[in-house]
């Protein structure tokens, strides 16, 4: 524990949403949610109009839908959010050379080691500073907690949202947190906050008097020790500034189960090359290759390949990908499907690359291509893999788009361009229409228009850079 609040946590105020609401002038002030719009969907984010209505994150959508019909629903633009993510983590670089990112809109910054505080005032001040920062270049609020360790500046941070800043004097912890809920305290979720209430602990204070015994007993030593060090205001973590990935993983929810074998050959592999694309972007390959299969009953199953070195090899990946489907029972239907790769490391193994090499040539010289490799092929250009992928799943970083005969999906909220009227975005399709309002970041809430969805003269558009509103 610290002597002075020099450790900083900040939160972006309903980030996905309140993003959305920056770009899209219409949608400012009322509610809005995003996330899977599918019938399986959830809820990723909500706005804070959208939460009077009992609206939250993890919600599935459609009960979500019934709390607040009139809502804008829409589905994530995550490259959108990483590119105002990056402006956020470059204005908290600018604070301390210790930044520890949790997600994309949220971290820890280490204020002491940066020099720019060293008492409650300077902290403070850093604080404000940083909070004026966001506003100027994005647009949008987030909140900050100061404390002298991390479990409290989260703490305070959640308390000042939204849109403040709140200061937790070092010394003031056990005061704090004694009356607080179990439920506050790191690791403490629902199923161990039931364990702690069923033995008579609701409150923080409840395990202090409690002791570290009688919840090492409860909860075993690694767990009870530790949260019986919390309870009393105890967190010496440090803020790290690099936090090493263990793996990267995508995966897709489907609207309705998949049952045709070659289907979900084709998804499997689709996101494998996803898988793969994220894998390089990080600038990691990977050893171990997982495939994930919820199916038709809610069971989940998970398979595994290790290679012999590590790869970033599309050709690799989707290889492995299909022999672990081989080995899985899909009988009664696929609800999700899941690719990752663990075993990171910042090389390949140059000898996969050829081995994956000498098997397709080996396959086209043989004539083993088989038609399901024909339908990832298809599937790669735009085909029917691609748009149904596109149109049936949630979770993906965005709609795909589909050529040729196939009619194209045009996703709500996502960008687009008409070489009349400009850049808007969709509000919604169907019936073979699209609607789409015209409006920029910087503009006054746009006109709506509605055009076929094959309308040469519409095409799917690049996300337009927000405008910061500086301090307020």
């Amino acid at each position: 524990m610290r002597a002075a609040p020099t450790i900083l946590h900040l939160d972006m105020d309903a980030f996905f949403a309140a993003a959305e609401q920056a770009a899209k002038p219409s949608l400012r002030g009322k509610p809005v949610v995003v996330g899977g719009l599918g019938p399986r969907g959830v809820v990723a984010t909500a706005s804070y109009e959208a939460r009077r209505f009992g609206v939250h994150s993890a919600m599935p959508m459609g009960q979500a839908r019934r709390l607040a019909p009139n809502a804008a629903y829409l589905v994530p633009r995550f490259a959108f959010y990483r590119s105002i993510s990056e402006q956020v983590m470059e204005l908290l670089g600018r604070l301390s050379p210790l930044v520890e990112p949790l997600s994309l809109d949220e971290a820890f910054v280490d204020l002491e080691v940066g020099g720019v505080a060293d008492d409650s005032a300077s902290a403070r001040a850093a604080g404000e500073k940083l909070r004026s920062d966001i506003l100027a270049t994005t647009g949008l609020a987030g909140s900050v907690g100061l404390a002298g360790s991390k479990m409290i500046a989260k703490i305070a941070s959640e308390e000042a949202k939204p849109d403040g800043l709140v200061l937790i004097e070092p010394g003031t912890e056990r005061e704090l947190l004694g009356p607080r809920s179990v439920r506050i305290l790191p690791g403490v979720g629902p199923a161990t906050g039931e364990h702690l209430r069923r033995a008579g602990m609701s409150t923080v204070a409840d395990l202090v008097e409690a002791g570290e015994d009688e919840l090492v007993r409860l909860l075993g030593r690694a767990h009870g020790t530790s949260l019986h060090r919390m309870a009393r205001g105890h967190d010496d973590r440090a803020v790290v500034a690099e936090r090493d990935a263990k793996s990267v993983s995508v995966e897709d929810t489907f609207d309705v189960d998949l049952h045709d074998r070659v289907r979900i050959r084709v998804e499997a592999e689709r996101l494998a090359e996803r898988c793969v694309g994220r894998l390089r972007a990080s600038g990691h390959s990977g050893r171990t290759i997982v495939l994930k299969v919820r199916r038709y009953d809610f069971s989940t199953l998970t398979r595994s390949e290790t290679l012999r070195g590590p790869t970033d090899d599309p050709g690799v990946v989707r290889e492995a990908v299909g022999r672990l489907l081989d080995a899985v029972d899909t009988t009664g239907g696929v609800r999700l499907l899941g690719v990752g790769v663990s075993g990171l490391a910042d090389f390949t193994q140059e000898d996969l690359f050829a081995q994956a090499e000498a098997r397709a040539e080996a396959e086209a010289e043989t004539g083993a291509v088989s038609g399901e490799d024909g339908g990832v092929g298809g599937g790669e250009q735009g085909g029917p893999g691609a748009s149904e992928a596109g149109a049936g799943a949630v979770g993906g970083d965005a709609a795909e788009e589909a050529s040729g005969s196939v009619e194209r999906h045009w996703a709500p909220g996502h960008d687009v361009r008409h070489t009349v009227y400009g850049p808007g975005w969709v509000q919604g399709s169907g019936v073979g229409r699209v609607t789409v309002r015209f409006e920029e970041p910087g503009s006054v809430p746009g006109r709506v228009r509605t055009f076929a969805v094959d309308d040469p003269d519409l095409v799917p558009g690049e996300p337009l850079p927000l405008v910061g509103r500086g301090p307020e």
